[in-house]
């Protein structure tokens, strides 16, 4: 039976999403990614956050630091561009509120770049280059990219989540590390330092084998999400899995990709727990993260 949402003063997060699980669409698909997530954290399942889009510039910075601190996850996966983005908050620098229908030419005289409705001036990557040239000239052999975000996150204040996975050694992949600002600072600056994307390969497939539980929360899709369901491909599977995407499977992009089609490759198991929110990660994740609080505390978990 469909259940009719009853908001009074005072209700929390958990209290409406668990109503939205009873009700139809996506409230029922992020009510259900609510449980799924709380099962994950009851059985102790290894994690795998996956993190695509502009994420940082939107704000989510802190949501993902709060994922880590409560130990809600155990191994992220993003791209070189969140990276860089969180970098250069950390160091103090704003991300603004914008027009997307502002003239981006004039922008450019101004040095001020435009994602969408977000501006940020050029002289926060002016300032990423001048904190991490001198972090990549101490480098010196063959790194992961994770391993380069932690020699990054180990220089940066506790305000930053990749200070935090630094301090608890969470894994933060970067398959895209290059396909970024960061990695042309990587290209200028790190000399002595190589790249060596086959040591991520190595530690993820190793994470996929542990004898537990297996999770994964996918945001947006891209290099992230399959760098993550790919490792699988020589694990068991995972036991559970949660999507938050704004496109269609009908176009055939990996991004808009089904999990139950990931089945078929044996990147999830069987009978594998799973639900896909349509909606966008700037409303989804936030909302999904301030359940998973409540439940927390409620339960102990």
């Amino acid at each position: 039976m469909i259940r009719k949402i009853s908001i009074e003063k005072g209700v929390s997060v958990a209290e409406l999403l668990d109503q939205f699980a009873e009700t139809a669409f996506n409230a029922r698909r992020l009510g259900e990614a609510g449980r799924i997530y709380t099962q994950m954290l009851k059985e102790n399942a290894f994690i795998f956050f996956s993190l695509a889009g502009a994420m940082m510039p939107a704000g989510m910075g802190n949501v993902v630091r709060g994922f880590v601190e409560n130990d809600f996850v155990d191994a992220i996966v993003t791209t070189g561009a969140n990276v860089t983005h969180e970098i250069a908050d950390a160091l103090g620098y704003s991300h603004f509120k914008g027009d997307e229908n502002a003239d981006d030419v004039e922008l450019s005289k101004r040095n001020v770049n435009r994602i969408y409705d977000v501006y940020i001036e050029n002289e926060a990557f002016e300032g990423v280059e001048s904190f991490v040239s001198k972090i990549f000239q101490e480098l010196e052999g063959r790194y992961s990219s994770f391993e380069i975000v932690w020699s990054v996150g180990r220089n940066l204040p506790k305000t930053s989540f990749l200070r935090i996975c630094y301090e608890k050694k969470i894994p933060v992949f970067c398959p895209t590390l290059h396909d970024s600002i960061l990695g042309l600072h990587l290209y200028i600056h790190g000399k002595k330092l190589v790249y060596d994307p086959r040591k991520d390969v190595e530690e993820i497939v190793n994470l996929c084998f542990q004898d537990e539980k297996m999770g994964a929360l996918i945001v947006g899709g891209g290099v992230p999400k399959n760098f993550v369901l790919q490792a699988m491909l020589l694990g068991k599977g995972f036991d559970y899995a949660i999507q938050i995407t704004t496109d269609s499977p009908h176009w055939g992009g990996l991004s808009g990709a089904t999990l139950d089609e990931a089945k078929s490759w044996c990147k999830l198991t069987q009978d594998a727990r799973s639900v896909t929110v349509y909606c966008d990660a700037t409303i989804a994740l936030p909302i999904l993260y301030a359940y998973l609080l409540d439940r927390s505390q409620q339960e102990n978990f």
